[in-house]
């Protein structure tokens, strides 16, 4: 690794250091050191606080990592985690729980649990017929156009149940759709930490090959790079880092598109083990950035990345206009 790369990840680690700091002392109460490591009476609120952190980090792993593959193996910059529709179909799947749970009996420490479950489930349903329908699709293009028509018919569904449901489920669903990452327990914390290893354990599988692929898909198979098999790994990683955030934090939206583009912007973009590590460090700042600036407004975190996301976005298709 050359010199302006470690340089790099030095000054993003000191700025994750500094807005975990800031993080942990973001709130309503000011909270001493003795509280974060000794019972007292702001030991849950300092709990909290923690779980938000932990929850912020791997969030920024996780969703820049979804969106890094999928720009990479699809060669497009506007690609992300919602492109396949995964974000949409989890979305949905939290729906149906939400507006056709409120007649069940359900214990009240359960409730969240369902409906991550809910989520996880409807992500890893839709990955499956991904998988299906990608031995179908020979050219990538089509894949993504798929994956836009199933986020279609996912949020049109969405708009239905939202038109007939009752108050409090409309309430309950727009609340989890804002992305809570205050509501995020330590047992949930472990179970995403779980997945987004999974995911990452496959990530590192398809850097080596997708780096074969960048170079066309005769030089790739020439290589000896399984396209089929890489197909495969992208999807399941890609599925597995996006649906584990969107259920326990709700769709957070644009992250996996900007993060990779500032990544390519400040370092090498043909270096690809380089990107990723980049991509990692820096979702988690910009993540923890977006933490404080949600608990200062008290501004949902989803609307706080569209804002950011958007003009973003905007530019890069401007630019992407002129060349």
């Amino acid at each position: 690794m050359g010199a302006q790369f470690k340089s790099i990840c030095f000054f993003i680690i000191i700025g994750i250091i500094i807005l975990m700091m800031i993080n942990l002392n973001t709130g309503f109460l000011s909270l001493h050191f003795q509280d974060f490591f000794q019972d007292s009476a702001n030991s849950q609120i300092a709990e909290i606080r923690v779980n938000r952190v932990l929850v912020m980090l791997l969030a920024g792993i996780s969703i820049p990592t979804s969106g890094f593959l999928m720009q990479e193996y699809f060669q497009n910059p506007l690609a992300g985690p919602d492109i396949l529709g995964i974000t949409s179909v989890a979305s949905l799947s939290v729906a149906f729980y939400i507006f056709f749970s409120h007649d069940i009996l359900i214990p009240e420490f359960l409730q969240n649990s369902f409906l991550s479950l809910a989520a996880i489930v409807g992500s890893l349903l839709l990955m499956l017929i991904l998988l299906s329908m990608s031995n179908k699709f020979q050219d990538k293009s089509y894949l993504i156009i798929f994956g836009f028509l199933v986020s279609a018919f996912a949020g049109a569904i969405v708009s239905l149940l939202q038109f007939y449901a009752e108050n409090q489920s409309l309430k309950n669903y727009i609340l989890w759709s804002f992305g809570a990452n205050n509501m995020v327990s330590r047992n949930q914390i472990c179970v995403l930490s779980i997945l987004v290893v999974l995911g990452l354990f496959i990530c590192f599988k398809s850097i080596k090959p997708l780096i074969g692929n960048s170079l066309g898909n005769s030089y790739a198979q020439s290589l000896g790079v399984n396209l089929n098999q890489l197909k495969i790994f992208i999807i399941v990683a890609s599925s597995l880092l996006s649906a584990s955030v969107t259920a326990f934090l709700g769709p957070i939206l644009f992250i996996g598109i900007i993060v990779p583009h500032f990544c390519r912007l400040i370092y090498n973009p043909s270096k690809l083990w380089q990107q990723w590590i980049l991509n990692m460090f820096l979702g988690m700042l910009m993540m923890l950035f977006f933490s404080i600036i949600a608990e200062k407004t008290q501004i949902p975190l989803n609307v706080i990345s569209s804002v950011f996301g958007i003009p973003v976005i905007l530019m890069m298709l401007l630019k992407q206009n002129k060349v």
